[in-house]
Order: structure tokens, then sequence, then C-alpha cells
């Protein structure tokens, strides 16, 4: 679509046109939100197929030398606005004389490409249309390769036609019989022109013919048209007058015709040269690492093979490494349900692994064993379970809401599936994922690039949940671990399930997280215990009894799920279980200034957010005590705390009613339930639940109706009316609004009139208010402009309060019969810890819930490497003979 000067495409003010070709028509924006200037790049169509391609590939790279993509809308790109002049321009204002550059500036611009394609290159993806005219030189000299609208992500196959006339401003498309050639003629590698499948060595011909123009000050290939450019291509050789000797053996190299011949990787260009040309390498990051403890690692990786069979003699001793990733480190608590905080690449080079920084919020960081600093990764605040793809190329992660991939070369995080709860991914192969999930999902699979998933396995009976897959060699069966409610590691049990026919076995009971080994092992968790046991991969049975071989590893305190993983070649890491209370939290106080108040409740596993009663005086919660999760109210004048449920379901998310006489809470599995705040009576029945985790979230005012949403899948928000005459009764549940996005924790404001809700409509959670009840026609605000969860309408003055990061922000607000109206949000405070929720006492104090460590702990910023665990397994725990 066009636009026009002035308008605005989202939070994107248009102020002017920058140029147009077959893919769309970009534009120079100012964004409203950050105060920066962008480059939107709006399509010819809506999402048309070859614009989400260039989405995704350029999506997947964050790299100095190659253009920032920073949001994507409906059928808009937003990328880095580069100022400077392209390639193309510099080359054109060069004297007839002197058509080249000075070969020392061809080379310090060439290898700015060249770092540019070798970090495209390693994330599988090719470039294919390179040339001066997507080569941009800013004024300090920094080079940006752009356009990546004809890149071609690895494994994705090419349409088999396209609309030429929707591309009429490309020169460079030419019909055949194969579909349609890509690329500027003048650059195509033959293999290109000749309609052929290409992979990296086209875009190293590209290199090839950019740094001959650069030279020369002409092109190798040319001529009048097209077709004749093409012929040349494909038929001629270059002339190599005008190129300096010591550029010879690399050009030469790069425009070899037979693909087979010409150099394969750009990253070994420079070994081609006649001159010195040192290659800088720029290293980011924050965290630093212990370097003799780093030194020991990279001799360890490069030295040692991969594990090649369950043959090789165990010879090499046990190798423990502590390494400390630095100070300013803070690896998150263990207070949520968590298969894993890390991972190592299959390899063992790569590590990734969640943080925050001074404190702060916990993130995805990379970090490659040879080098001295980590790097993190951009948009993932509050991630879970990172997981390296078998090639070590992409790194899994949770966001709360949806599984995501994000390359190891940088980039945006690519959204694949909505999943929810999330309990574990596995690569059955390259190009597919196994994802565990429970309640209604149960085990799906789907492909690695997104898309519909399909259902292998249903919870059905007793079963709740699968986690943590992995795959067994041979890629047709898999591991997986099975929860009955409430989860408990001591209830779980492991099985073997063929992904053919869906038959299952059981191979052990008591444990979760189970892992084939190539040393011929079975191993699986149990809390801070990892065990070991023979298992014959022909009977797919386990022999012998299991051995206790790790007894130090972190867990979550919900399931049980270790913090740990292997690489191929048995180099194990995990976090120590230095906090022995296994997530315990504690209550507090913050004021307006951010200052701190503890309750004086107990320590304990606090498993939901704390909500305060009508008067401020008392405070209801669950707490996780063994397998079991229980409601329970703490006086806060007479520093009491009593137990209102006694086992009888997994209880979650306590809401008081509006006069403080019950408690209305959620479980898992079996709906909804209310009972008397003074404790007296058992919890009563008060409306099913549609198989999954039902979370109160707030009871209007009047006290009549009841907001709460459903994980069984895509979270979804639900109303239901209440009758207090005796006890408490409930109506037929309504859903609020029918969505296709995640929508959850929605609150009343004071009047009933308006809904607060969280929603990942945009592509992260934001806040927003609709009317009460909902309708077709009724308008919908946005609340936060920076990600938000948990929405709060403030008792005192009109504000909405959320949660953004480890922030409290307030929201202004005013609304009429039939319009609302927000404020920008402001800080109110920065919060301590990484429990999302909050409630807000009469005088306007928070209430939170603090992570805490046991007596005598620190924080933790320290992981645990050991080395030769395959040889330490063969000692320990003997195969022998079936």
């Amino acid at each position: 679509m066009a636009l026009t000067i002035g308008s605005r495409v989202g939070p994107y003010h248009i102020t002017a046109e920058i140029g147009a070709g077959g893919m769309g028509v970009v534009y120079r924006a100012h964004d409203s939100r950050l105060g920066r200037d962008v480059a939107v790049k709006v399509s010819a169509e809506r999402f048309s197929e070859r614009f989400e391609r260039e989405a995704r590939a350029v999506a997947a790279l964050n790299h100095p030398n190659i253009c920032t993509l920073h949001d994507v809308g409906p059928d808009y790109l937003v990328m880095e606005l580069v100022e400077g002049e392209t390639l193309a321009d510099v080359l054109a204002q060069r004297p007839r004389l002197s058509p080249g550059l000075p070969i020392d500036e061809t080379l310090r611009i060439a290898r700015q490409i060249a770092l540019a394609l070798d970090a495209a290159h390693e994330a599988g993806i090719v470039h294919r249309d390179l040339k001066p005219g997507n080569i941009k030189i800013r004024t300090d000299g920094t080079v940006k390769v752009l356009d990546f609208g004809l890149a071609k992500i690895h494994g994705a196959t090419e349409p088999a036609s396209q609309d030429i006339d929707k591309l009429t401003h490309s020169p460079t498309l030419l019909a055949t019989q194969a579909g349609l050639i890509l690329g500027t003629a003048a650059y195509m590698s033959p293999e290109q022109a000749r309609g052929k499948v290409v992979d990296r060595r086209a875009d190293i011909w590209a290199f090839g013919v950019v740094v001959y123009e650069m030279l020369a000050g002409r092109r190798p290939f040319d001529g009048e048209d097209v077709s004749t450019t093409v012929a040349a291509v494909i038929q001629s050789e270059p002339r190599w007058d005008g190129i300096p000797q010591s550029m010879l053996r690399l050009l030469k190299r790069c425009l070899t015709k037979d693909p087979r011949r010409r150099l394969r990787d750009v990253g070994d260009v420079w070994e081609l040269l006649d001159v010195e040309t040192p290659v800088t390498r720029s290293r980011t990051g924050t965290a630093g690492w212990i370097v003799a403890a780093l030194a020991t690692i990279a001799a360890a990786v490069a030295l040692w093979a991969p594990w090649r069979g369950a043959t090789r003699p165990a010879d090499r001793p046990l190798v423990r490494l502590e390494i400390d990733l630095g100070a300013d480190v803070t690896l998150p608590p263990l207070v949520i349900p968590t298969p894993s905080s890390l991972a190592i690449s299959p390899d063992g080079t790569r590590l990734a692994y969640l943080a925050g920084l001074a404190g702060g919020t916990p993130r995805l960081f990379l970090r490659r064993l040879d080098q001295l600093q980590a790097t993190e990764v951009a948009g993932t605040e509050g991630a879970t379970n990172p997981s390296f793809s078998p090639d070590g190329q992409w790194v899994l992660f949770f966001d709360g809401n949806r599984v995501k991939k994000v390359s190891v070369g940088g980039g945006a995080a690519v959204p694949l599936i909505d999943v929810a709860p999330f309990g574990g991914a596995a690569w059955a192969d390259d190009r597919t994922l196994l994802v565990g999930s429970g309640v209604k999902q149960g085990l799906l699979r789907t492909s690695a690039d997104g898309g519909t998933p399909s259902q292998i396995l249903t919870p059905a009976g007793n079963e709740m949940f699968y986690t943590t897959p992995s795959m067994l060699p041979g890629g047709t069966d898999a591991l997986i671990s099975v929860y009955s409610a409430p989860p408990n590691a001591d209830t779980a049990f492991i099985d073997v399930l063929s992904l053919a026919d869906k038959t299952r076995k059981t191979v052990a009971r008591g444990g979760t997280s189970p892992r084939y080994l190539p040393s011929g092992h079975l191993i699986y968790a149990n809390r801070n215990t990892v065990y070991a046991v023979p298992f014959d991969l022909a009977t797919r049975e386990s022999r012998g009894t299991a051995v206790p071989v790790l007894t130090d590893v972190a867990y979550d305190p919900a399931a049980g799920l270790p913090q740990m993983d292997i690489s191929r070649d048995g180099t194990l890491v995990y976090r120590r279980n230095v906090a022995r209370e296994g997530g315990a939290s504690t209550l507090a106080w913050l004021d307006a200034a951010g200052k701190r108040q503890p309750l004086r409740a107990r320590t304990a596993r606090y498993a939901s957010t704390p909500r305060l009663s009508p008067d401020g005086k008392r405070v209801a919660t669950t707490i996780r005590d063994g397998a079991g999760q229980d409601i329970w109210i703490y006086d806060i004048e007479r520093d009491s705390m009593t137990r209102l449920t006694l086992g009888t379901q997994t209880f979650v998310s306590p809401v008081w009613s509006p006069d403080g006489r019950f408690i209305v809470c959620g479980s898992i599995g079996s709906g909804l339930f209310w009972i008397r705040a003074d404790g007296g009576g058992q919890p009563q029945p008060l409306a099913p639940g549609n198989k999954g985790i039902s979370f109160p979230h707030a009871i209007s005012s009047d006290g009549k109706r009841l907001v709460y949403y459903e994980v069984s899948g895509s979270p979804q928000i639900w109303t239901v009316t209440l009758d207090q005459s005796e006890g408490l009764k409930a109506g037929t549940p309504e859903r609020y609004m029918s969505t296709q996005t995640a929508d959850a924790a929605a609150a009343f404001s004071p009047d009933g009139r308006w809904l607060a809700f969280e929603s990942m409509e945009s592509g992260r959670l934001e806040i927003y208010v609709r009317p009460f009840p909902a309708s077709d026609t009724a308008g919908k605000w946005p609340i936060s402009n920076n990600g938000g969860t948990w929405p709060i309408w403030s008792a005192k003055g009109r504000e909405i309060l959320y949660r953004s990061g480890d922030q409290v922000m307030a929201v202004a607000y005013r609304a009429t019969a039939d319009s609302f109206s927000a404020e920008k949000p402001r800080v109110m405070m920065t919060t301590p810890g990484t429990s999302p929720g909050f409630d807000v006492a009469p005088d306007g104090r928070l209430l939170v819930m603090i992570p805490t460590l046991a007596a005598g702990t620190t924080a933790e910023h320290t992981l645990m490497f050991v080395q030769n665990f395959y040889d330490e397994l063969r000692r320990r725990v003997p195969i022998g003979k079936p």
C-alpha cells in the first residue's frame, strides 16, 4: 500500500519516501515511543510470502554490519535507518581516470561485507542479492548490508511461481520453467542464473563481483540488457587488467564458475590475499568469566573429540570446574516450574543461560566457551527453558505464552507456537519439535518454523502433564515424563513413546527429565539427585538398579525438574543446589519510594501472588508443602498463619469476596472452588473447569461477578455470576471475548463497567481496557507501551497499575459512559524479585512476594562443568550383559 507523508503506521510517523522496489516501498519514519528515526518498508500485499521470508531472515540476524530489524507489523517491517551513501553511489562518483577505489579502502569495505555474510551464513541464511546498491557506507565508515528481501533461509523452498507484474521495479527477474531467477543479473552466480538451488557459494560469487567492481571501476560481467548480461555470467571470463596482483588469487577463487571449485566459506577469503590483512574480532557482552577456568574448558572442548560409541575405553578421570559468571550476574531463583534455566550446545562449545544483571529481570545470555564475554539476547526478559537445536544454530525458549527461537548469531526472536502450560521441548529432527504440555494440549508435534501443531498424546484418566521430551536414537521413539495432579517427582514416571503408533512402555518411576546417553545409560532426576541405569535400546528396557550419580543439582520446587544439560561428548553443565529451601519466598510491603518493609509471615514456598483482604488486614495465598499446594491466610495484626485447605486439590490463585467472607480459588484440572475465609468448612466446587488450570483474578465490587482465566492451551478470559445467598453459587461461565491470542489476568474497574487485562495481541504481553460486558463494536484502549502484566485498578485515585519488567507502572485514566482515555504510563516504583504479581493495600502500599536464599548463602552466579561424564558413568554404573 502507498502511504502519504504525515500519515502514521502504528506508532511510526511517516516523514519521507526513501525508495521503491519489487518488494514494497521504503519510508523514513519517526518512532514516537522511542524517539528515533527508522525505515518502514511497506509490503505491496498484506504479508506476502516473500515479505514474510524477508522478515524472518532479517530477524534472525543481529550484527554491526547488517541492517537491524526493529519491529514487524501486519504489512510492514520497521528497520534501522542507515544514513549515508550506497556503495553504488560511491562508485558512480569516481572520476573517469581513476574509476576504482584504492586497495586499502576496498579492503576496509570488503572486510565488513564479509563479516556480515559470515554471520548470515552461520545462521543458515543466503542473501542472494548482494550488490553495491544493497551496501551502505555510513559517515563513520561502518558498512551495512541491506535488503535481505531475496534471502533464502536454509531449508526453505521457493514458490513455483510469482506475479511478475508486482515485481516490475526489479530489473533482475527472469521467468524459467523452474519458477523465477532472483537477484541482480550482473551479480548472479552462474548456478543462480540457470535457476538452480543456491547456497552460500552464490554469495561468495557476488562478493567477488562487488570487490572486482570496487577495484576496477567496472563490472566483471555486463551486457546491454538482462539476457546478454546473464549470458556473460554463464559463458564469459572477466578481464583481469586493472586488478592488483595481490587480489587476483582471492577474486579468481570467488569467481570460479563451478561452485564445487569455488571458495566455500567467506571467512577464508583473507587467506587468499597476497598482502598482510589482519582481521579484527569484535567482542560484545556483559558478564565476565574467570579466565583460567575458561581456558581449561576451551582446551578441553578443542582436544576431546565427540563421543563415538559405548566401546570407548573408560580411562579419563572426572573433571569438575566451578565457573563464576561474574559478581553482577544473578541466576534466577527457582520459584516457578522450569525444566532448565541453562543449556549447552550439542557440540559442547556454546552455553545458553538465564540471568539478571545487578538484580534485574532474568533474560537469555549466549556464550561461546572460547570467548571471554557473554552476549545478552535482546527481547528475552522473563524467558525460561532454553534448549539448543541439533545443529547448535538456534536456541528455543519460552516467554510465558509462546515457544520462540532465536539464532545464536543474534537477532529478533521468532515465535513458533502458543502453549500453556509449557513442559519443555525437544527437536525430533532438524525441522520438527516435540512440545510437552498438559491438561488439554498434551504432547504436541510442530514445525521448527512454526505453524499449527498436531496432538500426539491427550491427557486422560489421572494423567495431567507430559514434560521434558527427548528423542531416542533412530528418531522413532521418545522419552517423556508423565505427571498426575498434583505435579510431583515422586509420583511421576518415565515412558518410552512410539511416535508411529503412540504405544507406550514405562521404564522408570519416581523421576523426571529423562535422557538416553551414548554411554548406554538412561539418566533421570528426582529433585536434587540424578540417577543412571543401563538401558537396552533393542528392547527399550532399563537393566538393573538405578544408581545416584549426582546429588547436588538444583531443581525447581514445584515439579522437581533439574537444572542441567549435557552435550554429545559428555560435557555436563548444571546449577548446584545451594538454596536448600528450594524456592522459598517471603512477603514485604513496598512504599512509593521503593522502601521495603518485610512482613513477619513465615518464609515459605508461596506459589500464588498474595492477595489482600478488602480491609487490608489479612493476606490469602497458596503455599506448596511437599506434593500439596493449599490455601493459607496470614493475619497481619495477629502475625498468625491459618491453613484453609488440606490437600484435597492443587489450589491456585485465591481472591477475596468484597465483604471479606469468602475466598474463591482455582485448581489444576478441577475448576473453581470457594471456601469460608474464617476457616469454617471445606472447599466447595463453584464452577467446573474446561480441563485446564483455572485462575480467578477479581470479583466485581458488588460481589455479583467473578472474572477468571483458564489455561488449557492459549489462556482465555471467562466471567461467571455469583450468588451469596447461601455460601457462594455460580451461574453458567461465559467467555468474555473470542480472540485468537492469549488473554489473561483481567480485573474489574471500581464501577464494574470496564475490564483491564493482559493480551499477547501485539506479540508480547501488553495491558488493554475494554468495556464490560464486551460487544463486537466496543472499543479497546491500550494502557501499557513497553510490555505489561498483572493489571490492578487503584482504590485511591483513578489509576491502573501494572508490572513491566522489574517496575510497577501507573496510568491515570478518564472514563465516561461510552469512552475511555489513558495517559502516558509513569514509573511508580522498582520492585525486587521476579514474581510478576502484587497487590495494593488501602493506604496505597504494595504487597509483593520476594524470593529468599537459605541462611548463609548469597546470590547465585556460578555454574558447574563436569567433563568425562560418560567415563564416570561406565565406572559407577557398568553396562554388563543383559
